[in-house]
């Protein structure tokens, strides 16, 4: 049955163990952890390391194994999200490399999913940027495949703020594009890791990819959002996304979470759900952030079976 859980990014100063003894105390079963390099972020949400997969030796395998039987909390997915494709070469070098090892680090660990985005170069259209996404997604497709490792891409725009304006950092936005990506690299380990809250804001149907993807849905992330239509109405679809929407927990924005979940469970999928917290009203401190697990997690637990 589908399991409840969440991406670990909101709570960058716990540790992978407190991480997981979090999850299994609000009742999750599973949690995605971040695995970006040790680093600064260079935006909200980014540069989390709950594992280092450089240095995911055999002790540290088993000792990532250890936790997950002592909590009885999966890993659900390993999450890397940054811009393979950015026009900076040393940027988007490091990003495939570092994607790389996480695709690895999912094998070692028996997990099978890696979570990510495909990137794009934001100043050119999704035509210029193709040639450039087969030569680079290529290798990593094949090796994932080789490695009986998934990845799930996952469908968020990356248009929000100025710097990612106007073609965001993200290719796979929408279910013509994804149908041409899975047409031009022809593997089953290219797949989804669906989030609906970006369907909403785009003015687009978030129930139907469930049925039109079913095959390709690898992983599911639970956020909400609310578009403020009063001010979409001043500001147009061409503004800036975040002057006229706002990512919410699950409950709070325009999802209707019971239809959400009839259409994924009639569609097959028994896989991980997990809630990414982005809501901005809950970020004032890790207390805060920790609130809106709980909250999140009594919310969707009632469109479950216990």
């Amino acid at each position: 049955m589908i399991a409840l859980g969440f991406a670990s990014a909101i709570v960058p100063e716990l540790s992978l163990e407190e991480v997981l003894s979090l999850a299994a105390r609000i009742g999750y079963r599973c949690v995605e952890v971040m695995c970006w390099p040790p680093s600064k972020a260079d935006r909200r949400y980014a540069g989390v390391t709950h594992l280092d997969v450089d240095r995911l030796d055999a002790v540290a395998c088993r000792e990532v194994q250890r936790l997950q039987t002592e909590s009885k909390v999966a890993i659900s997915a390993l999450g890397y999200y940054p811009n393979c494709l950015s026009p900076d070469a040393q940027e988007s070098a490091k990003a495939i490399e570092h994607l790389g090892k996480v695709i690895d680090a999912a094998s070692k660990l028996s997990l099978g999913k890696v979570n990510t985005f495909i990137g794009r170069d934001w100043t050119k259209s999704v035509a210029d940027n193709w040639p450039r996404m087969v030569e680079v997604w290529r290798p990593l497709v094949a090796q994932a495949e080789s490695l009986g490792v998934k990845i799930g891409i996952e469908n968020c725009p990356m248009s929000f703020t100025a710097d990612e304006w106007p073609g965001g950092k993200n290719l796979a936005v929408s279910p013509a594009i994804w149908r041409k990506l899975f047409d031009a690299l022809k593997s089953s380990s290219l797949g989804l890791n669906y989030d609906p809250s970006h369907m909403v804001w785009q003015q687009m149907d978030y129930l139907r990819p469930m049925e039109d993807f079913k095959d390709r849905m690898f992983h599911v992330h639970a956020k909400d959002v609310r578009v403020d239509r009063r001010r979409l109405h001043e500001v147009g679809i061409l503004a800036h996304p975040l002057e006229y929407h706002s990512p919410k927990l699950p409950g709070l924005g325009d999802i209707d979470w019971g239809q959400f979940f009839s259409v994924l469970l009639e569609s097959g999928y028994r896989g991980p759900v997990c809630v990414e917290v982005e809501d901005r009203a809950y970020e004032g401190s890790l207390e805060d952030r920790i609130a809106a697990l709980e909250q999140s997690f009594r919310y969707l637990s009632q469109f479950l079976p216990v």
